[in-house]
């Protein structure tokens, strides 16, 4: 290498710190709190329903503002407004650590949550801020095993910080570390481009709209077993009226939320429809999993635990690898590749874990996940390497928009698949046992990622 090749390389990789720093954080702010609610159930005198909303609420924001947030780093400057989302989240951190009752700590995680929309978007944005293109794919795989390592690394540190300080800890340290990454950033982090603020316009009623649809959409999912049936029916009709004002909406405003034109991009629509897809079918593994690992194989909680932690710690392998094969074979090849071994993993699971039991589950585990890692890198690469500098925000929160909406959809409709199981697994020819929950989850999950790989081939073929 060169030189001056040597040295832009090693320019890019402290700024590359500090965006993985900036990704790892919403990461645990998702997967850290949760070993707590029993700890503040106990703490505040409070139900689990009650505390389970330190979780909820900081999901529903995330997903409410992630594409206005996206916008909003187009037009007044991505490295300006991720930096604002640092502060958001570190202070509210903060908050939360010295909140004195429930009330306080749930509106605290709302505005936490709201940073995090923030630093979710704008790290994928400013990818092509930091990186040229021909090192896009091996930057997506690095963030991507940053992520998978916030959400693996989460319960067990916030288990261990529990056990020596006590709750509060947990925000604390959110809180230091969000400070340091707004140091890091803000010496490193490039300054906006002029692009990003060449319009002053943004659409606040499409942001209103969007953020209602979405709140109650995600309210739907997350709540609807805590909800009367009415309640829920009123939920559904605020969550698609609002999605069809919001649409009429972007159609006619000067300056759109949403570009709707830019869904009409074959690359962009179905890529964003394959991850919403794929993301389901992980969520089905973190969610099915723990009851057919306790209560079918009658695992223990650190059996099931030990299980449950292969996959994050694939995709934390797997990401970077991944990124750097990108680079070289281009994104198709990948996606293909990545999404052969999600089905092939789903397959399995639905029949090695009957005959093999926790080993059975781990295997299939591995392969799955190894896929999605594969998929997510290429996937994010052909859509970001195909979007213009002045779209970048918006591009990467429809990213995570679409991996939210398939998350919370994996979580809610992939669990009723599970429990409805047996009658379903009949239908399909599986017959009555004490596994048909699992394979009848599976079974169409590989439906779903054989339907994503049906639409990568049509996309590379319109290309």
């Amino acid at each position: 290498m060169s030189a001056p090749a040597m040295a832009k390389e090693l320019r890019h990789w402290p700024r590359l710190a500090a965006l993985s720093l900036a990704m790892l954080l919403p990461s645990l702010g998702t997967s850290i709190t949760n070993v707590a609610l029993p700890t503040l159930a106990t703490s505040f005198g409070a139900t689990m329903a009650d505390v389970q909303w330190v979780v909820i609420v900081y999901l529903l924001a995330v997903t409410s503002l992630i594409v206005g947030a996206g916008r909003l780093g187009d037009l007044v400057g991505r490295r300006r407004l991720l930096l604002t989302g640092m502060g958001l989240f570190s202070a509210a951190s903060a908050i939360c650590a010295l909140s004195p009752g429930l009330p306080i700590l749930i509106s605290a995680r709302a505005v936490q949550g709201v940073g995090g929309a923030v630093m979710m978007t704008l790290t994928v944005a400013m990818v092509g801020d930091i990186v040229p293109k021909d090192r896009t794919g091996s930057t997506m795989g690095l963030l991507g095993t940053v992520s998978a390592v916030g959400t693996a690394l989460g319960p067990t540190l916030g288990g261990a910080l529990i056990s020596a300080w006590g709750w509060p800890s947990v925000f604390a340290v959110l809180a230091a570390t969000g400070l340091a990454a707004i140091l890091a950033g803000g010496a490193l982090f490039p300054p906006d481009v002029k692009a990003a603020r060449s319009s002053t316009r943004f659409d606040l009623r499409g942001l209103a709209l969007l953020a209602i649809s979405l709140g109650a959409f995600s309210a739907v999912f997350t709540l609807g077993g805590r909800m009367s049936g009415l309640a829920l029916l009123g939920l559904s009709v605020v969550s698609a009226f609002g999605f069809l004002a919001f649409f009429r909406t972007e159609a006619r405003a000067q300056a759109p939320l949403v570009r709707l034109d830019l869904l009409r991009d074959c690359t962009l629509g179905t890529g964003l429809a394959s991850l919403m897809l794929v993301s389901a079918i992980v969520m089905a593994t973190l969610v099915v999993g723990p009851f057919y690992l306790s209560g079918v194989l009658g695992l223990n909680p650190v059996g099931t635990g030990v299980v449950m932690s292969i996959g994050p710690a694939v995709a934390a392998v797997t990401g970077v690898p991944a990124g750097r094969l990108v680079d070289r074979t281009g994104p198709f090849p990948v996606i293909v590749g990545g999404l052969l071994a999600v089905m092939l993993g789903a397959l399995l699971l639905t029949v090695l874990p009957g005959p093999f039991g926790a080993g059975g589950y781990a295997a299939s585990l591995v392969v799955l996940t190894f896929g999605y890692a594969m998929f997510q890198a290429a996937n994010m690469t052909a859509i970001m390497q195909t979007t213009a500098s002045e779209n970048r925000g918006v591009t990467s929160a429809l990213v995570g928009l679409a991996r939210n909406m398939g998350l919370i959809w994996g979580a809610s409709a992939m669990a009723a698949v599970y429990a409805m199981g047996p009658r379903i697994a009949g239908v399909i020819g599986f017959g009555a046992g004490t596994g048909t929950g699992l394979m009848a989850t599976f079974t169409l999950s590989a439906g779903l990622a054989g339907l994503a790989l049906a639409a990568a081939f049509w996309v590379n073929r319109r290309a």
